[in-house]
């Protein structure tokens, strides 16, 4: 045990480091700026255990009041037909929308005709954890310093398809790898903002997500860096240790399962009309791999939800990100688990840095009196990166599978790994 919720932070990474240019000249690397970002973790004591960190989520509900303006997206490539709802943080308002989330409105029309801006300020691009939004008390903890008093930061929350009270409006559903409604608003923000430095931050699926996203776009990534915050990376290892224990599949299976229902019952009628999936099934069932069973193998083809999860696992894509990329993980994540790390994968890529604490919890990291620790970490190495590092002069450095390919010593490997193919194939109907 750790003494008296002291603790211990370690750092895997390559051994080479991408290099940054600095603003003065000077040169540091990843490696040293996520120390530097990092503070001592000290969290509250008699939450001395990852299930106590994540099951007292479901009684710490005081978080900064963050408000926001919402604008709906229909989605432009018609593989993935349907809309997703955008929450954009605004200053403090009075509107009240019953339909949304408490301190959500949409955007006047006026407001939203004028939503451009040729300004510098960094903008960060948020992913919200399995049914969740913008409201989530982990996010806002998160993003609060960046963008109240003064903080000098601009932020979005992309909200999966039917979470936060937003509409379903097709039969595309969100899921573990869903990049491509994250792929369209960035896209859309580096055009609407053309002089913002554009990153990424992403909770447990959310950050799933992201990992997919910056591994597909590699050198393409619009993004300045992005942070993947207790990310299960290998889904169908991470289901297989949920299954195993007690608390795993009584407690976190079984209320992940219970959120999906709830979601699949609250868009009933649309999900009538737009699937043909088995509602009576649905009901019948009660742990969230009994969930994807029935909803995402019958929505997206996959012959059983292991093909799913194993499809949408980022593990390998950490191989494919070319920007840098910072990694935060709790060890004893009773759902995001150990064993589903990717050590290998961030440890030979230069682009990224793996931040493990030895408690924590699934998004909670628990201060004495309220705090949240992740938040820390996060906010000093974005405004780090902003305030210190020269981010047009990044160049990410190839990973080592692909210096060993341009090799002419030898005649292996064979064949060239991409670490962003999918066995799922999509197309327009």
């Amino acid at each position: 045990m750790d003494w008296f919720g002291r603790a211990k932070i370690a750092f895997f990474h390559a051994p080479s480091p991408l290099t940054l240019q600095k603003k003065d000249g000077t040169t540091t690397d990843l490696l040293k700026m996520a120390e530097k970002s990092t503070p001592s973790c000290q969290l509250n004591p008699f939450l001395f255990n990852g299930d106590l960190q994540t099951m007292w989520t479901a009684v710490a509900k005081n978080a900064p009041p963050i408000h926001y303006r919402r604008k709906i997206f229909e989605a432009e490539d018609q593989a993935y037909r349907g809309t997703f709802a955008v929450d954009f943080v605004v200053d403090t308002h009075d509107d009240v929308d019953e339909s949304l989330p408490p301190r959500t409105a949409y955007f006047p029309e006026d407001a939203l005709a004028q939503i451009g801006s040729d300004d510098s300020k960094p903008m960060l691009i948020v992913l919200h954890g399995l049914s969740g939004g913008s409201h989530e008390v982990y996010l806002r903890h998160a993003i609060e310093p960046l963008v109240t008093n003064g903080g000098g930061w601009e932020a979005l929350v992309v909200n999966a398809r039917g979470c936060a009270n937003s509409k379903v409006t097709s039969g595309i559903f969100f899921n573990a790898r869903a990049t491509w409604d994250l792929r369209q608003v960035v896209k859309w923000a580096r055009e609407t903002f053309p002089n913002r430095p554009l990153f990424g931050l992403g909770f447990s699926l959310g950050a799933n997500i992201l990992t997919n996203y910056v591994g597909e776009e590699g050198l393409d990534c619009p993004l300045k860096a992005a942070i993947s915050v207790g990310n299960p990376f290998n889904l169908d290892i991470s289901n297989s240790a949920l299954k195993r224990g007690f608390l795993g599949k009584q407690v976190y299976q079984r209320v992940m399962g219970s959120n999906m229902k709830r979601f699949i019952n609250d868009h009933k009628e649309q999900i009538k009309l737009y699937t043909t999936l088995d509602l009576a099934e649905i009901q019948r069932v009660t742990y969230l791999y009994e969930l994807d069973r029935a909803v995402q193998t019958k929505i997206w083809g996959y012959p059983t939800e292991g093909a799913y999860y194993r499809d949408s696992s980022s593990a390998d894509a950490v191989l494919g990100i070319k920007i840098p990329f910072l990694a935060i993980a709790a060890l004893d994540d009773p759902i995001a688990v150990e064993e589903a790390i990717p050590y290998g994968e961030l440890m030979i890529n230069p682009n990224t840095v793996l931040l493990t604490t030895s408690l924590g919890g699934h998004l909670s990291w628990f201060e004495f009196g309220g705090g949240r620790w992740h938040a820390r970490p996060i906010c000093n190495f974005l405004r780090n990166m902003v305030s210190d590092i020269n981010l047009d002069a990044i160049k990410p450095e190839a990973n080592v599978n692909e210096k060993d390919n341009q090799s002419t010593t030898h005649r292996f490997p064979l064949s060239h790994f991409n670490p962003a193919a999918r066995k799922l194939h999509t197309r327009p109907e």
